[in-house]
C-alpha cells in the first residue's frame, strides 16, 4: 500500500508539473513557486533555501543507503 500512494504522489506531481509547463501562465511550476516561497531574490532567503534544500538532500541520501 505505501508502494501505491507515493507512486500515485510522484506521478500526480509529475503530470502537474508537465502542465504548467505547457501552459502560458507565470508562476505556476515548482521552480517558480519555491522562488516566491524562500525569496531567493534577496541574499537571506537564498541562503536559507541552499542550506534547508542541502540538510534535505544530505538527510534523504542518508535514509536510502543506510536504511
Amino acid at each position: 500500500m505505501p508502494d501505491l500512494f507515493w507512486a500515485n504522489l510522484l506521478v500526480l506531481g509529475f503530470a502537474y508539473e508537465l502542465f504548467t509547463l505547457v501552459d502560458i501562465e507565470d508562476g505556476n511550476t515548482l521552480s517558480e513557486r519555491m522562488r516566491a516561497w524562500f525569496r531567493v531574490h534577496a541574499r537571506p532567503g537564498r541562503a536559507i533555501f541552499a542550506v534547508g534544500w542541502t540538510g534535505v538532500a544530505v538527510w534523504f541520501l542518508i535514509q536510502v543507503l543506510t536504511g
